[in-house]
């Protein structure tokens, strides 16, 4: 009998990792950062878990962070970190039944001669959740941890970014205009 529970357990196991793998998870590792970014400057509108996450994710991945801007000292500038919630759809009732948070963070990153690794840029990331007005005890909890979660993405969203330009010789290009479209265009 142990012997058919352990086989039991090794192959949930198994499943279980196949099947994160399969969904295209991945444990978080530290970036490969450009040689401009190994002393860095860190400045975020608002501080809070942006900050701490972004500079704890910099150390981990071999930035050493510096308290004043100087030369030979990269700059992270977040001017704008803003979360905003939404109206998704209302029942019948004319009660909300979904939301919608938005965060939105404006970044620009520039080495210790000030010119840019990563141009300024723009990510939007967004989550939606169900609302239960008769039951309005977890809606708080519920938008912190979606929040605490969408922190959690855009930090990544710009180790990413980093990691890019690191692989391009140590700077981004500047995105791309969106293409403009014509209203006679679309029939």
């Amino acid at each position: 009998m142990t012997f058919m529970s352990r086989m039991f357990r090794t192959s949930l196991v198994l499943v279980a990792a196949l099947a994160l793998s399969a969904c295209g998870f991945h444990l978080r590792q530290s970036a490969a950062l450009p040689d401009s970014m190994k002393r860095v400057h860190l400045t975020v509108a608002g501080g809070g878990d942006l900050q701490r996450n972004l500079a704890r994710a910099l150390e981990a991945s071999g930035s050493t962070l510096e308290e004043k801007p100087g030369p030979d000292i990269a700059e992270v500038n977040i001017p704008v970190a803003r979360f905003s919630t939404d109206t998704l759809t209302v029942s019948g009732a004319a009660r909300v039944t979904e939301y919608t948070v938005h965060y939105q963070v404006q970044f620009a990153v520039n080495d210790g001669a000030g010119h840019p690794v990563v141009p300024p840029q723009t990510v939007n990331m967004s989550r939606d959740f169900s609302y239960d007005a008769y039951n309005t005890v977890g809606t708080t909890a519920q938008v912190e941890e979606i929040q605490r979660s969408l922190n959690d993405d855009m930090v990544q969203a710009i180790l990413f970014r980093l990691q890019a330009a690191q692989k391009h010789g140590g700077t981004l290009a500047a995105p791309a205009p969106a293409p403009a479209t014509s209203a006679s265009a679309a029939h």
